[in-house]
């Protein structure tokens, strides 16, 4: 089958969502939400289980529609763009086939599309010319994923939108980011969303953060990092007799420190005067062995999302079907 492409629109978003509402009966699921993705941007999409996440990537496939607030894909409905082939997904689940092969898988699916892709391109692209033969059953976790992204990318889609893409692929998450990258290159824009904090700093221009349902976060990885309060300054103190001794000594300083932990003779403190705290421990005390490090991403999310997530207060993925 053929049919007309939908022409890059470089000056429209990617994805803009405004306001977005999203309820299931009493739960709010996503609450007043803005987001925005340019053409050829990454942005990491992160929040703990139940903040939003993947009811989001729902409406910005058009799997379902927002009960408030508005969603546009490259300019035009969700619904439109996915119809159109403009969009690509890899989600965590999608209903392979187990018994069909990578060929087979590969070759149905470009058959549905509107344009007729060029499937040998996107078999190297994704480095699938030794998978062809293998049964989907029998493939491995990461191997599963670079099918998954391959469908995606029959359509020559300008967004990629990836639930969790490398999960079950960590060695080989590496040369799947190498891929996206060549894709970004092409004017391609990705929005995933993912639970390895790392990965999200290593590869995302920009990151999202989200907290039962409302955005929390948003910047650079700089930028974000910049929002963690405090600095943690490491030392060794033998023979400390414990923290009433610490404090004692830290008294003069003791209007900066946000927190510490006292692990026998090793001590870790969070300070918003790190030069300060680090002057005296070597000046007024034995403590020896210092080391001044800046928050990690790990730490700036839990302090922005809290500890408190016993009960989600919203939908990891949407249960109701798309009206």
């Amino acid at each position: 089958m053929t049919g007309a492409a939908a022409g890059p629109t470089p000056d429209k978003p990617a994805v803009r969502v405004r306001g977005l509402r999203k309820t299931f009966g009493p739960v709010v699921a996503v609450d007043s939400l803005d987001l925005t993705v340019a053409p050829g941007e990454v942005v990491a999409f992160l929040g703990p289980n139940g903040a939003g996440k993947s009811t989001t990537l729902d409406v910005v496939l058009g799997f379902t529609r927002p009960d408030a607030g508005t969603a546009a894909v490259l300019g035009v409905a969700p619904r439109e763009a996915v119809r159109a082939g403009r969009v690509g997904a890899v989600l965590q689940a999608d209903g392979l086939n187990p018994s069909f092969t990578v060929r087979q898988t590969l070759d149905i699916i470009a058959s549905l599309q509107l344009r007729i892709p060029d499937i040998e391109s996107v078999i190297a692209q994704t480095r699938l010319e030794g998978l062809l033969r293998r049964k989907i059953s029998q493939c491995s976790g990461g191997e599963i994923q670079r099918v998954r992204l391959a469908l995606a990318l029959l359509a020559q889609p300008e967004l990629l939108v990836l639930d969790e893409p490398t999960t079950g692929m960590d060695p080989t998450a590496r040369a799947f980011w190498e891929m996206m990258r060549r894709e970004t290159a092409q004017g391609r824009a990705i929005l995933f969303a993912t639970h390895y904090l790392q990965e999200a700093a290593d590869v995302a221009d920009r990151i999202i953060i989200i907290d039962r349902g409302r955005l929390v976060a948003e910047g650079s990885v700089d930028e974000v990092r910049a929002l963690g309060e405090g600095t943690t300054v490491t030392a060794t103190w033998l023979g400390l007799s414990g923290e009433a001794e610490l404090r004692a000594a830290l008294a003069p300083v003791s209007d900066s420190l946000l927190g510490m932990e006292v692990h026998g003779s090793h001590l870790e403190l969070r300070t918003i005067a790190p030069d300060d705290v680090a002057r005296l421990l070597l000046t007024a005390t034995p403590a020896g062995h210092l080391g001044i490090t800046a928050l990690s991403l790990e730490e700036i999310f839990a302090q922005l999302v809290g500890h408190d997530h016993g009960h989600d207060h919203g939908h990891d993925r949407a249960a109701a079907p798309a009206t």
